[in-house]
């Protein structure tokens, strides 16, 4: 599980760097803006292979079973995978009263991503990623308020980027609950 932590330290490290503008922006400038982005996409990129190949070998080798979740947690689960996948949808997509209401779409779909998950999942490991993925959207969403980025303003009404999101969303949902038992070895619904 340590690869699983190193990961997990390397991609969200560099990404709770990157919101402490007092200890970045004097790098950014050393460097420049554009060699700055691209270290910062590497190191988050390694971060995520850490993840992938540390979770992969402590599910093969050393499974944690901490507590039992309910049968019904996966319903509650695919409910919030529906909901993390529509606002996931509304990244791609300008204006809309989703994306407004929502504001940082992007953090909340991470948010509804690993709460779902930690609900679903009662492992060691399970318990570490996709809780270290909850704290770090709930610090990011805080550090977006507090300086000052409120994301753009809800729409007064239902547009066409709404309709986008929640039908990309939804199709969405549907591939990964198809797709889970493949991907990731669990089947993400009871059909």
């Amino acid at each position: 599980m340590s690869i699983l932590a190193l990961g997990l330290a390397l991609m969200i490290g560099a990404h709770v760097f990157t919101s402490i503008r007092p200890l970045r922006d004097p790098i950014a400038a050393r460097i420049g803006a554009d060699p700055y982005r691209g270290l910062h996409a590497l190191l988050a990129l390694a971060g995520l292979i850490l993840i992938v190949w540390g979770f992969g070998r402590y599910r093969a080798a050393a499974w944690d079973q901490v507590w039992v979740p309910p049968e019904r947690a996966r319903d509650v689960t695919f409910m919030l995978m529906w909901c993390a996948l529509v606002s996931l949808a509304c990244v791609s997509q300008t204006g809309g009263k989703i994306r407004g209401w929502l504001r940082h779409p992007l953090v909340a779909s991470v948010t509804l991503w690993s709460l779902g998950h930690l609900i679903a999942n009662g492992d060691a490991g399970g318990m570490l990623m996709f809780g270290a993925f909850f704290v770090w959207s709930i610090y990011a969403r805080i550090a977006l308020e507090r300086r000052g980025d409120h994301g753009a303003a809800p729409s007064p009404s239902f547009t066409r980027a709404d309709a986008i999101a929640l039908i990309a969303g939804t199709v969405l949902t549907i591939a990964v609950a198809l797709f889970h038992p493949f991907l990731f070895g669990v089947a993400a619904v009871n059909w």
